[in-house]
């Protein structure tokens, strides 16, 4: 704990959801304080034990008064696919008209048409298209967000977007984690020699971004539709040569055992998982990985399969839950409606998802230390909401209720 003398900000008449308890609880103090010194947390508790030799006569400290509202980390989202070019409301329309993917793919549609925008986009064409969808994020009290590659398919634009990506935190006061997902898809002009396109992936894509510092972990989409287990395996042998943390898409449409592979490369997190079955959750429970509900997709695809909520809970495997935001399967950009959708669709408590996206969320990118919990030297990455209870986060969505957004300390919206 810093000395009260060096605080900066002292926030008062406040209640605090910490998210110290995880999914448990919220982690509740009320009628608090928070003080904060230097972009941490340096202090908080009951008011009334704020330290002896605190005075604000004596310290250059700026008071605010929460007016009995709650304080909670900044809101993480873990999983999202926020670069790209173009659209894909055409497809929405024709496949709400009866038409089945492959039509629409036959059709030059589904990733193909992302990927073809993607391509012809500049950096500042994917610059100017990303930052609304940010935008929205942030100003619903997101403080850290995660962006994957996966739309470039090809050395050059993989590139190109990894470093939009890193661009658009110059452009808002987000915290930007890049994941890089070379593996989402075959690009068609390897759609017959995957082992190629994969050559491609670890051999050349993977060492550039390692040697431009472009990414913070590897992706893979491990389905029928994506990539094989021993496909996924070279991958991940590659990403770990390089010493790179490994996330996984699995047991999104079937169940391949990926997330039980990920497990054995202690992975940071496997993402979607309706098809997860127990095996599975007890290796992820073992290599201590988070598993990310991704709500937004099950809700967009009109999916039937819930994950395996019960399960996960009996083997305590903390949940994330994330937007999945991308152009095909969840075009949506707004967190609260997430954790809305994860009470209403997947039946979480209130607590568990607002624990999905702060200390699971920031677990889920391997930031269990400095972001997703208020406590004392974590960041000082903090959200003021117009609440009279943290369930009402969950409760309802469309009024947006965030009063005041901190990152690092400083005041940001």
């Amino acid at each position: 704990m810093t000395n009260s003398k060096d605080w900066q900000t002292l926030y008062i008449n406040v209640n605090l959801a910490t998210m110290t308890d995880g999914s448990n609880s919220y982690g509740e103090i009320t009628q608090a304080a928070l003080a904060i010194s230097n972009g941490k947390i340096a202090w908080l508790g009951k008011e009334s034990d704020l330290p002896a030799d605190f005075s604000e006569k004596d310290n250059d400290v700026e008071v605010i008064d929460g007016k009995g509202q709650w304080l909670t980390p900044g809101l993480i989202d873990c999983h999202t696919h926020l670069v790209y070019g173009g659209n894909r409301a055409n497809e929405f329309e024709m496949r709400l008209q009866g038409k089945s993917y492959q039509e629409i793919a036959n059709a030059g549609g589904g990733i193909v048409s992302t990927v073809t925008a993607t391509r012809k986009a500049s950096e500042e064409e994917l610059l100017a298209s990303a930052l609304p969808r940010l935008t929205a994020l942030h100003q619903q009290g997101v403080t850290t967000v995660e962006i994957k590659s996966g739309y470039g398919l090809d050395t050059v634009n993989e590139i190109k977007m990894l470093k939009v990506a890193g661009l658009l935190a110059d452009e808002l006061p987000v915290t930007i984690k890049r994941t890089f997902l070379g593996a989402h898809a075959l690009p068609t002009e390897y759609k017959d020699n995957a082992e190629g396109y994969l050559d491609l992936v670890c051999d050349e894509m993977l060492p550039q971004v390692v040697n431009e510092n472009l990414a913070d972990a590897v992706d893979v989409f491990c389905e029928g539709i994506g990539f094989s287990l021993e496909q996924t395996k070279r991958v991940f042998d590659a990403a770990q040569s390089h010493n790179l943390p490994i996330k996984v898409h699995a047991e999104q449409l079937s169940n391949l055992g990926a997330s039980e592979l990920a497990a054995n490369y202690d992975a940071l997190s496997s993402d979607h998982i309706e098809f997860l079955d127990e095996a599975g959750i007890k290796a992820m429970k073992k290599s201590g990985m988070t598993a990310v509900l991704l709500p937004g997709a099950f809700y967009f695809l009109r999916e039937t399969q819930l994950p395996p909520i019960e399960l996960l809970r009996k083997h305590q495997v903390p949940m994330a839950v994330a937007t999945d935001a991308n152009p095909g399967t969840s075009p949506i950009h707004n967190i609260h409606l997430m954790l809305n959708m994860a009470c209403t669709l997947f039946k979480l408590t209130p607590s568990e998802a607002l624990a999905g996206i702060t200390c699971y969320g920031a677990k889920a990118l391997g930031l269990t230390e400095s972001k997703g919990q208020l406590a004392v030297g974590y960041d000082a990455d903090i959200a003021l909401w117009k609440i009279e209870q943290p369930a009402e986060l969950c409760y309802q969505f469309g009024v947006n209720p965030l009063a005041a957004l901190y990152q690092a300390g400083k005041r940001v919206i």
